[in-house]
């Protein structure tokens, strides 16, 4: 992309409301969006309507109000939102979640244009909650179509900045728990999709042919017992222990630490996106979902792509002859990705980035 953004042939608007709640992934795919409309227009006041999970990653973005959508609080965390924004009306609404409980929270938002999703990436309803379309494409990247619901305002997003900030404090956590300057791989064993889910004595092969190469490594991820579960799998089968970091840090402390180690290897995950946001290099697993679509944005030579052979095995047509965005999460799946296929992309960026 270029290093600037093209002018709107428009008048700014007042106030634009952000939908987009979830996940931790999607939601790093807006912040650059958020970025082409404060470069654009900075007197515009922006709201966004986020997950509780998902406001600890970018809640601290100046300049953006911030309205928190818990949905675990099901019907009450809907009149929360509503509530919050009661008695507003917004030049327009960017709805960009087509999930029917997004569809429905997005009837309580009031705004003088409704943007979303083109008929072929709309379901759940989705047409009926607004009036104006992004551009139809295919082959996008999710942060392009993510990019483009500036279009219809009369903005192209022609760069992709993020710049979540960082707090001193997480810097300072990950320094201790990654001291010096040996290279560093963080393994981040568990998407919030479990098929898309790697097996725990392959990352434990990964891990220990890592560290019997002067690697330090490092298991991160989140608090959750299934996350607990995997990294217990991946560490029982472990001949060299890793660092277990599993549910230690924070979504904040993670960013830091991501600018600390030189590699993550993950499934298709939020943690995947993180890293690419703060420039760090993903070794990414794809067999149930097309790197192409929803891998790391800026930089995808160190994934493993199994996804055309997936398609193939499970759908009996290559991936070109497949819907794009096509999931394929299906039992057995990602053992098409072998031990020998990641270990030969480590070994790659280990030699390009001239690391033990």
């Amino acid at each position: 992309m270029s290093n600037d953004s093209s002018p709107s042939p428009l008048p700014a608007p007042a106030s634009l409301c952000l939908l987009r709640t979830s996940a931790i992934g999607d939601v790093t795919h807006v912040v650059p969006l958020v970025r082409t409309l404060q470069r654009a227009w900075p007197e515009t006041a922006l709201t966004w309507v986020v997950g509780k999970l998902e406001r600890k990653l970018v809640g601290d973005i100046a300049g953006v109000e911030f309205v928190t959508f818990d949905k675990a609080a099901g019907w009450a965390g809907m009149r929360a939102v509503w509530n919050a924004l009661r008695g507003r009306r917004f030049d327009a609404l960017l709805q960009m979640q087509v999930a029917l409980r997004a569809n429905l929270l997005s009837l309580g938002i009031r705004a003088r244009r409704r943007v979303g999703y083109d008929r072929a990436r709309a379901k759940d309803l989705h047409g009926l909650v607004v009036d104006e379309r992004i551009p139809a494409r295919t082959g996008e990247h999710v942060l392009d179509a993510i990019g483009s619901f500036c279009e219809p305002l009369g903005l192209k997003q022609t760069q992709v900045r993020w710049d979540i900030p960082i707090p001193e404090e997480a810097h300072a956590w990950a320094a201790a728990q990654l001291p010096g300057d040996m290279p560093t791989l963080l393994v981040s064993p568990t998407s919030s999709h479990a098929l898309r889910n790697w097996q725990p004595e392959r990352y434990a092969a990964v891990i220990d042919h890592a560290s019997a190469r002067g690697w330090r490594v490092a298991l991160v991820g989140g608090p959750s017992p299934g996350e607990r579960s995997m990294a217990d799998a991946v560490l029982a089968a472990c001949k060299r222990q890793p660092l277990d970091l599993t549910g230690k840090d924070t979504l904040k402390r993670l960013l830091a630490m991501l600018e600390h180690a030189d590699l993550l290897l993950t499934p298709d995950s939020g943690p995947m996106h993180m890293a690419n946001a703060v420039g760090a290099k993903v070794l990414g697993l794809h067999a149930a979902s097309n790197p192409a679509r929803s891998g790391p944005y800026s930089d995808r030579s160190w994934c493993v792509d199994r996804y055309d052979e997936a398609a193939r095995r499970y759908l009996g047509k290559p991936a070109s002859e497949i819907p794009w965005g096509t999931k394929i999460e299906r039992p057995g799946v990602m053992e098409l990705i072998t031990v020998d296929d990641v270990i030969e992309r480590f070994e790659a960026f280990a030699s390009s980035h001239t690391l033990a």
